[in-house]
């Protein structure tokens, strides 16, 4: 017969066993870290050209610029960085990503949505006439996997070796470390020169939606709340609060989800999914990008959120 002792002893390693399988996984630190790099739209905060109070107001030092919508993402383990779109702000962006610990993670990547300005002519920076890097890989689509490698200037970073071009395929995951993925997901928008994705970011923990360019949720194949459901963090297209914020321009010709039409057509979530949303992407006419704006009081009073630079969130 077993000793006293050693029942006790085999109890406890039993109820540890168990106790431990039941661990919630999310309580488990992450060495994956997502940062919000930028919030404006392709053309940036201010805009060229703008003569309106919304952009003067950054000249007369009353608002700071705002840099283009982007994403950096950082395995701590492995000491490497990838950013999500290659915007003109890249510079700066990259830069923050280096930033993040004293041994200077390794620029692992660039995954690119579609081919608009503020998405990826920041590579331009990574030619012979700038950093002149070697092999820095690009994820993209097919199309614009073409357009990179037919078109000058980014012909010459192909031919060159400064980036070396990953095509991608829809709804596959493409897995870059032991704890990190993203899988690209057709989005419809206007595909001049490219299709256009979003990116379903997972870490090993959460995972986070990332989609700055849409035409309308109604015209998506898939349902954006279910979606919001399925993921933990949203970073949706927030490029217009409201229907006629640029009155000299047709805005049938960029279509985007007004963040009010988003607005109605989430009403349905929860305070918890709700609070997952971060309205990302705002054209400088949009006041939603400031926090003491009445369109900021109205979006985070219903529980949503609104993507601010360097916001960081663990996967």
């Amino acid at each position: 017969m077993l000793s006293s002792k050693y029942q006790i002893l085999v109890a406890f390693i039993f109820i540890s066993t168990q106790l431990l399988g039941q661990i919630d996984s999310n309580s488990i630190e992450s060495d994956i870290s997502l940062f919000v790099l930028g919030i404006a739209q392709d053309a940036g905060y201010p805009q060229i050209g703008c003569r309106k109070t919304c952009c003067q107001k950054v000249l007369s030092g009353e608002r700071k610029p705002q840099k283009v919508c982007s994403l950096g993402i950082l395995d701590e383990n492995e000491n490497r960085f990838w950013i999500v779109e290659a915007s003109p702000n890249l510079v700066e962006q990259w830069a923050f990503m280096e930033s993040l610990n004293e041994q200077k993670p390794d620029a692992a990547g660039i995954f690119i949505s579609h081919a608009h300005i503020g998405h990826y002519t920041g590579l331009m920076y990574l030619g012979r006439e700038a950093m002149g890097a070697q092999k820095i890989p690009v994820h993209c689509m097919p199309r614009m996997f073409n357009f990179l490698e037919q078109n000058g200037p980014w012909s010459q970073l192909v031919t060159l070796d400064n980036i070396k071009l990953d095509s991608l395929q829809f709804d596959i995951p493409r897995k870059v470390s032991p704890s990190l993925q993203l899988t690209p997901i057709s989005v419809p928008h206007r595909d001049e020169f490219s299709e256009t994705a979003g990116f379903i970011i997972s870490g090993p923990n959460k995972q986070a939606l990332f989609i700055p360019d849409i035409d309308k949720w109604e015209k998506w194949d898939r349902s954006i709340v279910s979606m919001i459901k399925e993921v933990d963090i949203a970073f949706l297209d927030g490029t217009f609060y409201e229907n006629g914020e640029l009155p000299n321009r047709d805005m049938s010709e960029i279509p985007h989800p007004f963040i009010e039409e988003s607005l109605s057509l989430f009403s349905e979530l929860s305070k918890e999914d709700r609070s997952k949303v971060h309205f990302i992407h705002f054209n400088h006419t949009n006041e939603a990008m400031f926090d003491t704006s009445e369109a900021s009081n109205k979006i985070t009073k219903e529980g949503y959120s609104l993507a601010r630079e360097g916001m960081e969130f663990r996967l």
